[in-house]
């Protein structure tokens, strides 16, 4: 028996009522069903048995295959033999009545067109019979098919895919990490003893460039290293310049007057020299002595050394404070180029000889649906571990849309050897039932089977069936999680289909 899925919250079990047979039919019949598809749209159709002479009601349900949702407007024609019956619009989203009335028995081709929605197509079903009295179809056979219905289908995230043949790679699944790149990574230490005197230091998460200025820092005083001491410096040498200086002016006149050599006055304008030298040193002694007492470090004329960015990227480390005074060698900064990084599968030394053929690899990344094609092979690494005998095989990314985070342990599967075609699907069709890898294969319009099969290697969102299907079938890609739902629901709700 057919299993029909109850969900109240999404579907009214009255969305879709039984009408009123037409008056030209007397009693009820069962309904003859088809279901095709093109590669555009997918038709659902029930009607009563065609005989001469009578109305039958045509619920024609109309699907499209870009997004699994219902046509909503559109001119619908069924063209039965040499007649045409056609209505406008849809009765309501998805389903379009139309009353054919054949006008003679015999044998006649079915065909059902739409134009609407910028489409233009028509389904071709064959040749059926009518009859000059209404007869009964064949009764159907008793399936474990699960009823989901149209106006289901077309509320939920729903969609089907055929299942083809594709080429896939031997490949390898194995954890990586992600890593900074090459010269991507930089720490910024004090280059001397000092302290650090811009007001605002740059916090984790700005993005620096090479070069920019990202601290200030000013020196500390030679000894004396007490103010006492430098202005008692600053005047002793004060005192010898002015001493120096009325020598210099006394040997100026003895030798004007030849009381005195030549030699006398260039000894003593030397000696003047040197005191001025002397005053120049303390002076500015004194002067960054005030300024590295200030946290702002604004002294008049004081000279600061500026810490520069080594690359471009992202701070992530900060350990120091403005205002704080630091030892040379001492880590201030931490920055890491985001933008590009490097990611580093680990594989089992065992592999080492495959990666002679090595072609591929893709990058899983924890969230994100669809793997990354991973392009760029760094390196592949020639020394083993000896701890965890494996070796790395490194790919540098883009990650300007930072979907990956360096320390991060993601996946990456390695493809190797030789190319096989085999039957897939999307992963998004596999349901793990009880343990039991299952999907769904679609029967009829509303009608679903399930299927158990056996799974091979993954790629691309593509898993291979090695068992349980064939070329063609029709499978649930998306939403399959609701058909297994319905197989396990034991409500069966009112349904009709002739609109």
């Amino acid at each position: 028996m057919k299993q029909n899925l109850w969900i109240p919250l999404v579907l009214l079990l009255n969305a879709c009522e039984k009408p009123a047979p037409p008056a030209a039919v007397e009693e009820k019949v069962e309904v003859v069903s088809a279901t095709n598809w093109t590669k555009k749209t997918e038709l659902f159709v029930e009607y009563p048995p065609l005989a001469a002479g009578q109305i039958s009601r045509f619920a024609i349900h109309l699907t499209r295959l870009d997004n699994f949702k219902a046509m909503r407007q559109g001119i619908v024609q069924v063209r039965l033999g040499p007649s045409v019956f056609e209505v406008a619009s849809p009765s309501r989203p998805g389903i379009f009545g139309i009353d054919v009335k054949p006008t003679a028995t015999g044998d006649f081709p079915l065909s059902i067109q739409l134009k609407g929605e910028g489409l233009d197509d028509i389904h071709q079903l064959g040749t059926v019979k009518v009859t000059t009295k209404r007869e009964a179809p064949k009764p159907e056979e008793e399936t474990n098919e699960i009823s989901f219905l149209k106006e289901q289908q077309w509320t939920l995230d729903f969609g089907t895919s055929l299942v083809e043949a594709k080429t896939l790679q031997e490949d390898l699944r194995v954890p990586a990490e992600v890593t900074a790149r090459s010269g991507g990574e930089a720490s910024v230490d004090a280059p001397l003893d000092g302290r650090l005197t811009l007001d605002t230091l740059p916090i984790i998460g700005t993005t620096v460039k090479a070069g920019q200025e990202i601290a200030r820092l000013t020196l500390p005083t030679s000894t004396p290293n007490d103010l006492t001491g430098l202005e008692l410096a600053k005047a002793e040498a004060q005192t010898m310049l002015d001493l120096s200086r009325k020598d210099r002016e006394r040997a100026a006149r003895l030798v004007a007057s030849g009381a005195a050599p030549a030699r006398r006055l260039e000894e003593a304008t030397a000696l003047e020299q040197n005191a001025e030298a002397r005053l120049k040193a303390a002076v500015a002694r004194l002067a960054q002595y005030d300024n590295s007492s200030s946290a702002e470090g604004r002294v008049t004329g004081s000279k600061l050394f500026v810490i520069r960015a080594p690359i471009s990227g992202t701070i992530q480390t900060v350990k120091t404070t403005p205002g704080a005074n630091v030892k040379a060698g001492q880590l201030l900064f931490q920055i890491v180029d985001l933008d590009q990084v490097y990611v580093a599968a680990i594989l089992p030394e065992a592999e080492f000889p495959k990666m002679r053929t090595l072609s591929g690899a893709e990058l899983e990344i924890p969230g994100v649906e669809a793997p990354r094609r991973l392009d760029r092979l760094i390196t592949i690494g020639r020394v083993v571990d000896s701890p965890s005998r494996t070796f790395p095989v490194t790919y540098a990314i883009d990650n300007r849309d930072r979907r990956v985070a360096i320390n991060q342990t993601v996946y990456v599967r390695i493809f190797t050897g030789t190319r096989e075609s085999t039957l897939v699907v999307p992963e998004t069709a596999i349901v793990d039932d009880q343990g039991q890898p299952v999907l769904y294969l679609q029967a009829s319009g509303e009608g679903f089977t399930r299927q158990p099969v056996k799974l091979g290697k993954r790629q691309g969102g593509m898993v291979q069936i090695i068992e349980g299907l064939k070329q063609g079938d029709r499978v649930v890609s998306k939403g399959a999680h609701l058909l297994r739902l319905a197989s396990m629901s034991t409500a069966v709700p009112a349904h009709g289909h002739v609109h």
